[in-house]
């Protein structure tokens, strides 16, 4: 799911592979069952980071240290999830007050422990920051422009040569989206499975990233390149390709040479061909009907994300997710002018080159921020101030169907929570640090 990631209803709607849907393409998104976020079965009690769900109760003396870290605005952030139906939420805060994790609701469906405030999650979409980073650290050391012609890059997919590596990473492609994407007519043509039952059985199926980009490149395109902007996972596979052949290695050791190791990110791995979080972990569900008419939930902790090659397969922390776009925010990652650029947004959908720029409006501020989540069960939340200083980085957990559930009120969660954070007189200009 989610580029604004995991929009589930309110003004703003998303497709699992993070594509903004309004109007009638979000009635035929919901009638051909791909993503709008469902509601979870089990509520819980929220938990400060220092706390087990034992002593959640404990109320800490008014005005004390305990007090004072114990964050009880962002304790009923996290609860107000849970009393909307999500199975579990786990949260990271840093801001001028310090840092701050907590978890709420369950861990397991039909069990009492809260989530690890530090377990293991698919990111989905937020991957694609970190894609966007490796490839403008390539343009850093000389080795790339934004401006290239990817099919110079890749001649063996026969891209369109108008195809430049800037429009890759800002959703300007036109390329088709291969997990299904809106024809001219407004009427959706279905791609890989990637929601609902059929992907459900399809849900430990092992893919190529060659062959999700040529199963795109078999579609029409979607509109001229750079002519518009639509949100679409082959964009980033293809800069995936891209990163492997300037560098002659694999995505995965260019990740781990460059963002992983330096930054000391132990949390973070890609799925891959993996089908099992490693780790402490919460546990994500999907609910559907046999063919006797008995209702089955599964649980898909266990699932394949080599379907979402460099645009969805990631495994994180909270931790890890704060400090990679703390430090890319922060500077540490790339040099200010290519910062400027990736922080620089399309009018269309408010996303530059990798991250969305989104103001909160009158005392808040802009914020960066990358949401995401795989098919199903899972959503992480990345958001930042311009200078590093203040992030909120989280995930939830839910019971999934194909029908996807009500959770109408995600983003109204989303946007309390982040205004919680950034919305106390902390506005902060847009400007590299």
């Amino acid at each position: 799911m989610n580029g604004t990631a995991i929009t589930a209803g309110g003004p703003r709607k998303t497709s699992n592979d993070g594509n903004q849907i309004t109007g009638c393409r979000a009635r035929v998104l919901r009638r051909v069952g791909v993503a709008a976020l469902a509601a979870a079965l089990l509520a819980g009690a929220a938990t400060p980071a220092s706390a087990t769900p034992t002593d959640s109760s404990a109320s800490p003396t008014p005005g004390s240290a305990a007090a004072r870290a114990d964050r009880p605005e962002l304790r009923q952030a996290m609860q107000a999830f849970v009393d909307a139906g999500f199975l579990g939420v786990q949260l990271r805060v840093h801001d001028e007050q310090g840092e701050w994790a907590g978890s709420a609701g369950a861990s397991r469906l039909g069990q009492s422990a809260a989530p690890p405030t530090n377990g293991r999650f698919y990111a989905g979409s937020n991957i694609k920051t970190f894609t966007a980073t490796l490839v403008l650290q390539l343009v850093a050391e000389g080795r790339l422009t934004l401006d290239d012609a990817v099919a110079a890059h890749l001649p063996e997919l026969g891209l369109d040569e108008r195809i430049t590596v800037r429009m890759l990473l800002q959703h300007t492609s036109g390329l088709f989206n291969y997990t299904g994407d809106f024809n001219p007519d407004g009427s959706w043509e279905p791609g890989i499975p990637s929601a609902g039952d059929e992907w459900l059985d399809n849900r430990f199926r092992s893919y190529q990233p060659e062959e999700l980009v040529r199963f795109a490149l078999s579609k029409p395109a979607r509109f001229e390149p750079g002519t518009t902007q639509s949100y679409t996972n082959t964009s980033y596979t293809v800069a995936l390709l891209l990163i492997e052949k300037v560098t002659g290695h694999s995505y995965t050791e260019e990740l781990r040479r460059r963002i992983v190791k330096p930054l000391g990110l132990t949390g973070t791995s890609l799925s891959g061909d993996r089908a099992q979080l490693p780790g402490p972990h919460a546990h994500g569900y999907y609910r559907y009907e046999d063919a006797d008419g008995q209702e089955k939930v599964v649980d898909i902790s266990r699932q394949n994300l080599s379907l979402l090659a460099g645009a969805g397969d990631l495994i994180t922390t909270t931790r890890d997710l704060q400090t990679f776009f703390t430090a890319l925010n922060g500077g540490r990652l790339l040099p200010d002018t290519l910062l400027a650029e990736m922080r620089t947004p399309h009018p269309k959908m408010s996303y530059g080159l990798g991250v969305f720029v989104e103001d909160l409006g009158p005392g808040c501020g802009t914020v960066l921020r990358h949401n995401g989540s795989p098919p199903h069960g899972y959503g992480a939340l990345m958001y930042s101030s311009p200078d590093g200083r203040t992030s909120v980085t989280g995930a939830v957990t839910w019971v999934d169907s194909a029908t996807r559930g009500p959770a109408a009120n995600f983003q109204t969660l989303v946007d309390g929570l982040v205004k919680e954070v950034f919305c106390d007189g902390k506005s902060d200009p847009l400007a590299t640090p």
